[in-house]
Formats: structure tokens, sequence, C-alpha cells
């Protein structure tokens, strides 16, 4: 984890990065920063908390203003609508305390934090937005994206992107090549309860009894593997009995995911 926070440390320092890109590099390594530190405290509630900020939140930073030669910023957390709540005054104050430690040796502080409502992204075409997201009948699948004005659709379903759209293709294929009475199951983004936390796997795939989880890691994915490995214990703790992952470069090459799928659902039936 040190490593991969020292790079984006790094990136920050670069002279070529347009401003737009050190806006979102230093609010990424803030974010990230304080959820690995609040993951070493060593508290069950703190880890949790540090799970959520690696799944469920973005932040941005607004410049406030400079005292004796210091730059300060507040900080907002932006979340989806339902879980602002879950943000009560002790969970921001927490937050609050620990970014104003990650950021102790930078070159700006935190003045203040304030936890918002992601607002959606919408389109010219919006009443067609609201209209698919909604479907033919409630659903919770792809709740986060339904309304962002472009993404990929397949079977009336919905992707955040081509990665995720290419990896359903070749379960598909595979669920078709199958025996009707020994197939797959292939849940893309579908909400999941787990213990104190809301999930929305990449993939949830049911296949002899067994289910599994597939997660695609994107290009700023380092700097959250222990995280990973708390999501993946409370998954694992609910009954999912395989989590793999694959990464977005090996996604390009569909050989490579072929031959990841096949891996994947083999495990997946041969586990204990």
């Amino acid at each position: 984890m040190g490593e991969d926070l020292r790079s984006l440390a790094d990136l920050i320092e670069s002279d070529e990065l347009s401003e737009d890109e050190l806006h979102r590099l230093r609010c990424e390594k803030v974010l990230g920063t304080t959820a690995v530190m609040l993951h070493q405290n060593g508290d069950d509630d703190a880890a949790e908390l540090a799970v959520l900020l690696a799944d469920q939140v973005n932040l941005d930073l607004v410049y406030y203003g400079e005292d004796w030669g210091e730059s300060y910023f507040n900080a907002y957390i932006e979340v989806e609508p339902h879980l602002v709540a879950s943000f009560t005054q002790a969970i921001v104050a927490k937050l609050l305390e620990v970014m104003q430690q990650a950021t102790v040796k930078d070159s700006f502080s935190i003045r203040d934090l304030e936890v918002r409502p992601v607002i959606p992204r919408v389109g010219v075409d919006w009443r067609k937005q609201v209209k698919a997201a909604n479907g033919p009948r409630p659903s919770n699948q792809a709740k986060r994206i339904r309304l962002e004005p472009s993404h990929p659709m397949e079977d009336g379903l919905h992707f955040t992107n081509e990665w995720e759209h290419r990896i359903y293709q070749v379960l598909k294929e595979r669920q078709a090549a199958l025996p009707d009475n020994d197939t797959i199951g292939i849940v893309p983004l579908g909400a999941m309860r787990v213990y104190k936390h809301t999930f929305e796997p990449d993939f949830l795939v049911t296949y002899r009894g067994r289910v599994g989880v597939i997660e695609i890691d994107g290009p700023h994915h380092n700097g959250r593997r222990s995280n990973d490995h708390s999501r993946e214990r409370l998954l694992r703790n609910a009954g999912v009995k395989q989590i793999d992952r694959i990464d977005v470069r090996d996604v390009e090459k569909r050989q490579d995911v072929e031959k990841f799928v096949v891996d994947f659902l083999r495990h997946l039936a041969t586990r204990e």
C-alpha cells in the first residue's frame, strides 16, 4: 500500500499535469491515505468505514483561502443519496480528524468536511434515462449508473463501462454453451447487502449451487488492496465461495477474457 500511495505523491509532483489532473490526483491521494489510516487503526468500525470510502465515496477539495502562507481546502465527501444519513456527526468528525492527519506533510490543510449526495449527470434525453432506469419493474441492478447519460446495455442490463460489457459477453457465451440443466446465472452490478454494508459487485455468478464474484480492477485501483481484503472477507462470510479479480489491461484481448472466465468457473465448481 505504501508504494502505491508514494507513487501518487510522485505523480502529483509532476510538472506535466493539467489543473484538472492535479486536482483529481490530490483528491484521490487524500481519500486513499485517509482510508488506509483508518484501516490501520485496528478498530473494526474504522476498518468498515475504510471499506465504505473505497467502494462508495468520491472526494472533492474546494480551495478556501490562505493563512500564514498555508493553503486551506474544504473537503466534500460525495455519496449516493441513501448513504448520506449514515454519516453521523461523530463519523464526520472522525473522518475530518484522520483526513487532517493524512495531509499533515502536504502543502495544504483540510479546514472542514461535509457529506453531500452525488449529483447525477443529466443528458439531453433525461426523460428517456428516467424511463430506462425504472424499466418494466423496480430493480436493484446497476443502481449507481442507471441514470448516467451513456453506458453499455444488453439484455435489459446496464454496465458501467465497456470492460464490464466484454466480461458479460464472454460469460453469456459460456452460459449458452453449457447444457440447460448445468448452466450459470449472471448478475452484473447487483446490489448486495452484507453485514453493515451494501456492495455492488461487478459480477455475481452462480454455478452448481455455489456463488462467486468477479471484480474488474480499473487503472486507479492501486492503493486499495487492504480495503479489498476487508470487502472480500465480508463477502466470504456471507456465503460467496469464489472471488476473483481481473485487471482492465487483461480485458483488451478476447482470448485473455475467455481464459479468465473458464478458470473462474472451474475453480467455482470445484472449490470446497
